[in-house]
C-alpha cells in the first residue's frame, strides 16, 4: 500500500466532502473555509458548507448528516474558532468538540478533518487562518487523506 503521496497531491476526484462551521469569529472562519474548499477543489472533491451555532454543535451536525444520507458525503471538515476566556467554558467546548470529532472518526469511520482553531487571542486565530498558514486547508487535506485512504483500501 502506497503511503507517501504529498498532501498537496492528493487526488478525490468525485467526492463530496460537507465543511461544518461555526462561524462565531466571521472574519476568521471564512479565511478557514476559504482554504479548505480550495484545497477541496484542488483535490477534484465538491464541497457543501453548513452553519451550525458554536462548536459545540459541530459534532452533532456531522453526526445527523451522515445518518440523515450515510452515501451523501465521503468525508467531513470541522472548522471553528474557540478562543480562551476567563472562564473554563473554552475547556469544555474545545474538549468535549475533539472529542465527540474522534469518537465520530474511530467509531463511525468517518473521514473528519478537524481545523477547530483553540487559540490565546485574536491574533493567533489571524496567524492560523492566514494563507501562509491556514488550518483550513490543513484540515481539508487530512479529511482527503483519509477519504484517499478509504477507497484504496475498498478497491484492494
Amino acid at each position: 500500500m502506497k503511503t507517501e503521496t504529498p498532501q498537496s497531491e492528493i487526488s478525490t476526484p468525485g467526492a463530496r466532502v460537507l465543511i461544518v462551521v461555526a462561524p462565531y469569529y466571521r472574519a476568521i472562519t471564512d479565511k478557514l473555509v476559504d482554504g479548505a474548499s480550495a484545497a477541496c477543489t484542488q483535490a477534484g472533491a465538491e464541497v457543501d458548507v453548513v452553519e451550525v451555532p458554536g462548536t459545540f454543535e459541530i459534532p452533532q451536525a456531522i453526526a445527523h448528516c451522515a445518518a440523515a444520507a450515510p452515501s451523501r458525503y465521503e468525508g467531513f471538515i470541522a472548522l471553528g474558532c474557540v478562543i480562551r476566556g476567563e472562564t473554563s467554558h473554552y475547556d469544555y467546548v474545545c474538549g468535549e468538540s475533539a472529542r465527540a470529532l474522534m469518537d465520530l472518526g474511530v467509531i463511525r469511520g468517518l473521514a473528519i478533518g478537524y481545523g477547530v482553531l483553540t487559540v490565546d487571542s485574536l491574533a493567533q486565530a489571524d496567524a492560523r487562518s492566514a494563507p501562509a498558514r491556514n488550518k483550513g486547508e490543513e484540515s481539508a487535506r487530512a479529511c482527503l487523506a483519509l477519504i484517499a485512504l478509504k477507497r484504496q483500501l475498498a478497491s484492494q
